[in-house]
């Protein structure tokens, strides 16, 4: 058994507690498990690991609230943000749970999230957008759920607009060949290339018999 000789608040750390066993430095937990001890108290090793172990939880459950507040993010992303901290599988397996019981962690929202964001602010292809949520670990079913009724026509016109309008000035076989691979390299499928394609192409030349009339 070990006595518990001494609990400090930590100087940079405000939220942590330093706590001292049989007169010397032990380990450090967060104020809350800390508040559950008191000077003279003894404790087990089996104890100290436990609360060890659940400080662990706790600073994990923490970073994965900042790794969130940047954006959504799914499950798969969460896990190997925690495994680069060198945290372990039954403390991120525990974390995870905790973050689904909350609704902080959803796959099925994020991938729609996903989606959205990429039609508001990047419109992307089907293809494109498959293979960007099947790299954030998600599983088929959902992102087949997240792609069902995307409109690929009014993506890929949504995201040639702005390169049609810089690829106005070249000939016909340059525009068609220079906005066919901006919209291929975007996801688009190869029949959506090429209807997005003509339509730009048909609004420049008939600007261009605008422009001589």
């Amino acid at each position: 058994m070990a006595k518990v000789t001494a609990l400090r608040s930590q100087q940079r750390r405000k939220d942590r507690a330093n706590v001292f066993l049989d007169g010397a430095y032990a380990f450090s937990l967060q104020l809350i498990l800390a508040a559950g001890l008191h000077v003279g108290q003894e404790l087990s090793q089996t104890e100290i690991d436990a609360l060890r172990r659940r400080d662990a939880g706790e600073r994990a459950y923490e970073s994965a609230l900042y790794y969130l507040s940047f954006r959504p993010r799914s499950a798969w992303e969460i896990e190997q943000h925690l495994l680069k901290k060198e945290v372990d599988d039954e403390i991120i397996a525990t974390v995870l749970a905790r973050l689904e019981r909350a609704n902080l962690v959803n796959d099925v929202d994020f991938a729609r999230f996903w989606v959205e964001n990429r039609e508001a602010f990047r419109p992307r292809g089907a293809w494109a957008l498959r293979s960007e949520l099947r790299q954030k670990g998600l599983a088929n079913e959902v992102i087949d759920s997240a792609l069902e009724g995307l409109d690929e026509e009014q993506n890929a016109i949504r995201a040639a607009e702005r390169k049609a309008h810089q690829l106005a000035h070249l000939d016909k076989q340059t525009f068609r060949r220079r906005l066919l691979g901006f919209l291929q390299r975007r996801g688009f499928g190869y029949g959506v290339c090429s209807q997005v394609t003509d339509h730009y192409w048909h609004k420049v030349a008939e600007a261009r018999e605008t422009e001589l009339d």
